[in-house]
């Protein structure tokens, strides 16, 4: 292994893998999944040398135990329940789970397979090496490195400035940082503002649950689109164009009205639409915006939520897309006095450098045997290796709008 170990914590994940996780304990723990990882950009490759320091840190990772101290943080997390605890304390990653190899568009070709419990914790920790690899074989590391500590400061001065209006914020970039310590610098930066001074933003926290106990912030984060496709589409008594129903029914036996902020975009919003009834509108605090112009989104959302009889003053909207300071203080302008209004913004602090920033994901792509799909807001943004069962999906979401049911 080339460099020292990237992941160091089993903590060293999103906080919605520990929620998603604990449902998937209690609901689906049966469930069989495959993962792919795909790069967007098309002027990257990953070398040989890439490709196996790669494979020796996810070695690395699949050492890794939680120890008593980082269970004890979990339990204090109000809705993480001690059977779900008692699962983790003898969990442990299974490196004979992944394939990693040379080849594909870019060079590297890696699948995780088995069970939904132990394969949805592989994606955030398998993208964190893979970018933080990738960045670390360039000749100008040392460079970028800088580069981001130096954008992250003028971030938080232009913060304390009040240049921006950020309402409440989060840090979501682990899957896409430069590497552990920018994502680490970004966190202490935006943790030691004060409040006080800071009088128009309020950084809340993190998704990284490891840097939200060190630095004593938020963790934040609740459910991954992945929970509405294996729920929703993994079980073949379903019509998948009903995932949102089934997904956001079964979070709701798992937390009740707790951990309640609700992906829209799975299966399209005005899909997700159909089944976001007055029930689930009044037991979820919120909806996450992660595709699509996120103004037609929030006004659709807003407009539905009145619809409904429900004053949307009482609701958060999440917004999550691609976002960096200037646009989330445009959307925190355009939709102040309409909704409760919050951001997470990943890339734009984990990961600002003078170069391109890599556009990977690592998607489930079968789930009991089937394929599933994400045909999101965005062109583009979707997912899944067999184009006939996208078309199938996309049929089933079409007669639902079309028939109004």
């Amino acid at each position: 292994m080339k460099f020292n170990p990237i992941i160091n914590s089993l903590l060293e994940t999103d906080l919605y893998k520990f929620s998603m996780g604990q449902a998937i304990f209690h609901q689906a723990s049966e469930y069989e999944t495959t993962w792919t990882f795909k790069c967007r950009n098309t002027d990257v490759q990953f070398t040989s040398e890439m490709v196996e320091e790669i494979r020796e840190q996810l070695k690395a990772y699949c050492s890794l135990r939680f120890t008593e101290d980082e269970l004890q943080y979990l339990a204090g997390i109000k809705w993480l329940k001690k059977s779900y605890i008692n699962h983790l304390r003898l969990w442990q990653p299974n490196f004979a789970d992944f394939l990693i190899e040379a080849g594909g568009d870019n060079g590297l070709h890696i699948e995780a397979a088995g069970t939904w419990l132990d394969t949805s914790m592989y994606e955030i920790p398998t993208l964190a090496i893979v970018n933080e690899v990738y960045f670390r074989f360039r000749d100008d590391y040392d460079a970028l490195l800088e580069s981001s500590k130096e954008r992250t400061r003028a971030k938080a001065d232009m913060l304390r400035e009040g240049h921006y209006w950020l309402p409440v914020f989060s840090e979501f970039g682990l899957r896409r940082r430069l590497c552990a310590e920018a994502q680490e610098y970004a966190i202490e930066q935006f943790a030691a503002l004060d409040r006080e001074d800071v009088l128009r933003s309020y950084f809340v926290g993190t998704s990284n649950v490891y840097l939200a106990k060190k630095y004593g912030v938020k963790p934040v984060g609740t459910m991954a689109h992945e929970w509405i496709m294996a729920m929703g589409q993994g079980n073949h008594l379903y019509n998948p164009s009903y995932s949102n129903k089934v997904a956001l029914e079964a979070w709701v036996r798992e937390y009740g009205v707790d951990n309640g902020i609700a992906l829209t975009d799975t299966i399209t919003t005005d899909c997700f639409l159909r089944d976001f009834d007055k029930p689930l509108a009044t037991l979820f605090s919120g909806v996450r915006h992660d595709s699509g112009d996120p103004y037609v989104w929030g006004d659709k959302l807003i407009d539905h939520y009145i619809r409904l009889g429900i004053d949307p003053a009482t609701k958060t909207l999440l917004f999550s897309d691609s976002l960096n300071f200037e646009k989330a203080d445009k959307i925190a302008r355009y939709f102040a006095g309409k909704a409760k209004v919050a951001f997470g913004i990943g890339t734009y602090i984990a990961n600002d450098t003078y170069v391109e920033p890599l556009n990977i994901v690592m998607k489930i792509t079968k789930c009991n045997g089937q394929d599933v799909a994400k045909i999101s807001d965005t062109a583009g943004k979707g997912m899944c290796r067999n184009q006939e069962y996208v078309d199938y999906l996309q049929r089933t979401i079409d007669w639902r709008l079309k028939h109004n049911d």
